[in-house]
């Protein structure tokens, strides 16, 4: 089957298991899962079991699609992503958000744990993502252009919505949840990086660091979805004062911030 085959082939699968008609799309990076059981399930399925569905590889990913109600809308959220370090291609990388778009959903929200460049930040912030720089050594859209999503060469001059960033501004201040704002740039990983790639990645002009999003996000846009993402804070990228770092204590700092996150995102839902 071709690419395009595949995904009607999985969005008719998911039809018939009675998902209808989600209205918003949400990707739970790294830690960040606990989003999904603020929702009143109606249906979840394991990717497993998912036609044409690449498996998540890392431990700590759930790899499941869960289906239901949240803020008065209907959404699907996929708790788990695919990186292009598992080993997966780009077009399964970015297989979630196709699917969502096909399915009729109207926006994205995606959250990860990225560490920090700049060094004003700390541990435990939320960044909202205004702008990226795209490391990752190949594209989901190389290769034959799947018309029926979109154009050939889709424009990058808004790649996060500014509707939705803005409305994730108004709902941080109103709750009191400090939040900034910042460029993030993905790479392949995943080995963290060396002391003199975190100056390089400075010098580039990143805010924080992380090893996904991207994909998504220039699948998002080449389909005219709007898109947003919030990245947690979990560890800080000094290269003078570089420390040793677990990935168990990544996850451990992304699920003590994710309160907040958990916070904005439960109301950019209802608002939308």
């Amino acid at each position: 089957m071709t690419n395009l085959e595949q995904l009607e082939h999985t969005v008719e699968w998911l039809r018939s298991k009675g998902m209808k008609e989600p209205e918003v799309g949400v990707i739970l990076g790294t830690g960040l899962g606990e989003l999904a059981n603020a929702i009143e399930c109606e249906k979840q399925f394991s990717y497993n079991v998912i036609p044409n569905f690449p498996i998540a590889t890392v431990e700590f990913h759930f790899g499941k699609l869960i289906y239901g109600n949240l803020g008065g809308k209907k959404v699907m959220a996929f708790q788990g992503r695919f990186h292009y370090y598992e080993g997966h291609s780009m077009d399964e990388v970015v297989m979630p958000v196709r699917i969502m778009k096909m399915l009729g959903v109207k926006h994205v929200l995606l959250s990860n744990a990225a560490g920090a460049i700049n060094l004003s930040f700390q541990k435990g912030d939320l960044m909202m993502i205004e702008d990226h720089i795209n490391l990752q050594p190949d594209n989901p859209l190389r290769g034959p252009n799947i018309d029926e999503l979109g154009p050939r060469f889709p424009d990058m001059s808004e790649p996060y919505s500014r509707e939705l960033n803005s409305k994730l501004r108004a709902i941080a201040k109103s709750n009191n949840i400090p939040m900034h704002e910042g460029v993030y740039v993905s790479v392949p990983g995943p080995n963290l990086e060396t002391r003199s790639e975190y100056r390089m990645l400075k010098m580039l002009g990143a805010d924080a660091v992380g090893m996904s999003t991207v994909p998504e996000v220039i699948a998002c846009n080449h389909m005219s979805l709007p898109c947003c993402c919030v990245s947690v804070i979990t560890d800080t990228c000094d290269p003078n004062n570089l420390s040793k770092l677990s990935v168990e204590e990544i996850i451990a700092t992304a699920r003590q911030a994710e309160t907040k996150l958990n916070v904005l995102y439960k109301a950019l839902i209802e608002s939308l």
